[in-house]
């Protein structure tokens, strides 16, 4: 696992993980509040059968922050960093906010992506059909002395389990705990993604993958269901137990649905080339 940077032609120096040298070549976009390590155990699940590269977009991890976060940043910063990678065509996994792009990015550039991976989200983030879209995060807390006094500051506003956001957290010089962050960029993360993007999932041909967490309430099943017979070549996958976040809650049977997937010769991803190291 290789932490590295690169400058994109939309002016963010993007900071990416890189978790191997061989299989498929994956772009894995996380979602909000995330970074790029959080795929970690899924890559490890991975191994040898996809090459998983994944960025901290825009506002998380260590790339830059910037002043606008709408879905056109998120998609240029993605096809820049293909581009300046030469990785294309890569399968696109995205997570939540992070799947949006993805789906994105394949109507907007079908040059640079051979197949899509969609994590728990939809083609419509906003009400009714998704109850609650956006997380009001203005005003939390983003330092505290410890991790153990950062979640429970983030359990005091309602979040029973905060292992997904101190992912992205950091010890600070002095010893403390911080976010890294801003929840006010994460409040502008979110909103962008609120729409109908129906157009934007429907918008593109390569084969595709829904995976769904039984438990989720940010991808009804009837949406699943729905997104799944709408666009040709798409598979529903639902991971028994799971929750939103189904690369955490279970990476082998997210791994597993991926690897078959990508062996499946009716995707014919599995011609996709293993690519040489990034710079290589």
């Amino acid at each position: 696992m290789r932490e590295q940077w690169l400058s994109v032609p939309s002016g963010v120096r993007v900071c990416y993980t890189d978790f191997g040298v061989t299989g498929i070549p994956v772009l894995a976009l996380h979602g909000t509040f995330g970074r790029g390590r959080i795929f970690a155990g899924l890559a490890r699940e991975l191994a040898g059968v996809a090459r998983i590269i994944a960025p901290d977009q825009r506002g998380h991890g260590r790339t830059d922050r910037r002043e606008s976060y709408t879905c056109a940043d998120f998609v240029a910063d993605a096809a820049g960093l293909l581009e300046q990678l030469e990785l294309a065509p890569v399968v696109v996994l995205g997570h939540s906010r992070g799947g949006i792009t993805a789906y994105q990015l394949a109507a907007r550039y079908p040059e640079l992506v051979a197949g899509l991976v969609i994590e728990d989200v939809g083609p419509v983030m906003q009400q009714p059909e998704i109850a609650d879209p956006v997380l009001p995060v203005r005003g939390w807390p983003a330092i505290a002395a410890t991790e153990a006094d950062l979640a429970a500051a983030l359990r005091a506003r309602g979040i029973p389990d905060a292992s997904y956001f101190l992912q992205s957290s950091v010890t600070t010089p002095d010893g403390r705990c911080r976010f890294l962050f801003d929840w006010e960029d994460m409040m502008a993360v979110q909103l962008s993604g609120v729409g109908d993007w129906w157009a934007d999932w429907l918008g593109s041909t390569c084969p595709a993958l829904v995976v769904r967490g039984e438990r989720s309430s940010m991808l009804p099943p009837r949406l699943a269901a729905r997104m799944a017979a709408q666009r040709r070549g798409t598979r529903l996958v639902e991971i028994a137990g799971a929750g939103h976040w189904v690369h955490d809650d279970a990476a082998p049977a997210m791994a597993a649905a991926i690897s078959d997937f990508l062996a499946d010769p009716a995707t014919g991803l599995g011609a996709v080339r293993a690519l040489r190291s990034p710079g290589g």
